[in-house]
């Protein structure tokens, strides 16, 4: 396996496989893990593209972090994973045979997929609800809620959140282009709710609202943005999917122009700006 920018080869009895992995592509993207006899992966339903005939594929009920608990443990995992919207299940890919062995997976958006090890941010990271896509085995996939009741009700987020728990490798995937940021102590930084794709715990997250009634009803970007405080790194997406499945929606009703995301006039806003 070549080494490239995003890429990680390397071995040691770390809590979490120390998987070896590349991720190709540009705007399609998919990463390629290569496995050690008896290491294993695991990813999202839905996301395999294609393995070696020695990994073995097991769907496991929970988020098959494999630290035990028993039942009550896998329930609870699953229970987590249900809140946040995602399948009951995971997936396991174990290579049970000799040599090297590897396994595919692929962000179903355009964007990009971001490799993070969890001990270097501190082991968790938290993310948007859907943008988990593969795994070591032994990260654990759990729910961050907001503490604040206003950030719940009006974060583009919602109430629940992705959180990614552990010392292994994590692969999110984050719409259009990914831009990381380095929050000093102190610093603030605002960003559209729907781009704000990750972030470690030690920022800040609350919600400020536009000024400005004309900025309010005309912006077409809503009426609050996230304001981030350091320290800390953020990772901000150009392009969630929610606005891209909006924008084909519109397209597909016929109506098309830019429609504006939170833009309190909706199509109103469209015939003032000309766009209809």
């Amino acid at each position: 396996m070549s080494q490239g920018p995003w890429s990680h080869h390397s071995r040691n009895a770390a809590v979490s496989d120390d998987i070896d992995f590349e991720i190709k592509g540009q705007e399609l993207q998919f990463v390629e893990i290569e496995l050690d006899p008896g290491e294993s992966a695991i990813a999202e339903a839905g996301s395999f593209v294609w393995k070696d005939a020695s990994v073995d594929m097991t769907t496991v009920f929970g988020d098959g972090a494999g630290q035990g608990g028993g039942f009550m443990g896998a329930l609870l995992g699953a229970g987590k994973r249900l809140l946040t919207g995602e399948s009951l299940f995971t997936t396991v890919f174990t290579h049970q045979g000799r040599g090297k062995a590897k396994v595919a997976f692929a962000s179903p958006t355009p964007g990009a997929i971001l490799p993070i090890k969890l001990d270097s941010v501190g082991g968790t990271l938290i993310c948007q609800k859907d943008s988990f896509l593969a795994a070591a085995k032994g990260v654990s996939i759990g729910i961050a809620f907001q503490r604040r009741i206003g950030t719940a009700l009006f974060g583009g987020e919602g109430f629940i959140m992705q959180k990614l728990d552990g010392d292994g490798w994590v692969f999110v995937q984050m719409g259009g282009t990914l831009v990381e940021r380095e929050l000093a102590a102190g610093e603030v930084l605002h960003v559209d709710t729907g781009c704000l794709a990750a972030y470690t715990p030690s920022v800040d997250f609350d919600l400020e609202m536009v000024r400005g009634v004309k900025s309010m009803i005309f912006g077409g970007e809503g009426l609050f943005y996230a304001r981030l405080t350091g320290p800390g790194k953020v990772w901000i997406q150009s392009l969630p999917f929610s606005r891209l499945a909006g924008r084909m929606l519109a397209a597909a009703g016929g109506t098309g122009g830019n429609q504006g995301e939170g833009s309190v006039l909706g199509g109103l806003g469209d015939l003032i700006g000309g766009n209809r």
